[in-house]
């Protein structure tokens, strides 16, 4: 491996971790990486004073100007757009991510709820420990906007996160039993896991069947879970793997992963419901 590729490949977990955050996207993510490593190579050592610096202002400009056209993109998408999901066991660069701060799912859709710019900012500054005076030069602002823009993004996201997170063992135990009756079709057992008010987001991007709109409440959320249960195919699987940090749901079929469902509860119900099955983010699992 050359000098120049290994100087690169130490900071790649860091760029994707970045990436993966500003587009919900493991595959655009990696796209990002690649492109600011082509970037590097082809500018002159001479006017690169700090790799990783230089390394995270291009992919952080990548990200913003990708973000620019996804929004368009999003506009037209069929039904909600739900962030892609990563597996958080193994080695890979997703196993990173973990390492940093939480990359829920919730979190991720939260953060879809900030402007590129806010995003940008609250990350490299929240997440990352960057200083303003580098997150100014990154984004190309002043440093008193990017302080404006990162207390906006906070206080947005501090008003919007639950109250209360239960501790991963405690999620885990939910989510089995939430498999099991899931596997059993037990009514009463989906009744007494499902929060009164629970919410079902799905993630088909028009390429699957999936519910166009959020279900909102017990009843509807069970009776369309028993639906898909009747009409899963032979072969058909369910396990639970560690996705975004996370205890969470993921059926396959005949091997192949078709969908990934997670979750966030209250530490005796689950309150909020998110199914993926656009096989576009599901390929790369």
């Amino acid at each position: 491996m050359s000098a120049e590729r290994e100087s690169f490949e130490q900071y790649r977990p860091l760029l994707f971790s970045i990436a993966y955050r500003m587009l919900g996207s493991a595959m655009e993510a990696e796209d990002m990486v690649q492109e600011a490593y082509l970037r590097f190579q082809a500018t002159a050592p001479d006017l690169i004073q700090s790799t990783k610096p230089f390394l995270t202002t291009v992919v952080t400009r990548l990200c913003l100007d990708q973000l620019k056209s996804a929004r368009a993109q999003r506009e037209t998408y069929i039904g909600p757009w739900l962030p892609e999901p990563v597996l958080t066991e193994g080695e890979s660069p997703a196993a990173h991510l973990s390492r940093l701060e939480s990359i829920s799912m919730a979190f991720l859709v939260l953060l879809e709820s900030l402007s590129p710019l806010e995003r940008a900012v609250f990350l490299l500054r929240e997440v990352f420990d960057y200083d303003y005076r580098d997150i100014a030069r990154i984004v190309e602002r002043e440093e008193a906007a990017c302080r404006q823009l990162y207390s906006r993004a906070r206080k947005h996201v501090q008003d919007q996160r639950p109250r209360f997170e239960p501790s991963p063992d405690v999620h885990q135990q939910i989510m089995h039993k939430f498999m099991q009756a899931i596997e059993a079709g037990e009514v009463d057992g989906l009744v007494h896991l499902l929060a009164e008010n629970v919410t079902w987001t799905s993630d088909g991007g028009g390429k699957i069947a999936a519910a166009v709109r959020p279900l909102v409440g017990r009843e509807k959320v069970v009776q369309f879970i028993l639906g898909l249960i009747r009409l899963r195919p032979a072969g058909t699987t369910v396990e639970i793997a560690q996705v975004n940090g996370q205890a969470a749901l993921v059926t396959r079929v005949e091997g192949k992963v078709t969908v990934v469902i997670t979750a966030e509860t209250d530490g005796a119900q689950v309150t909020t419901i998110r199914a993926i099955a656009n096989p576009d983010k599901l390929a790369h699992l």
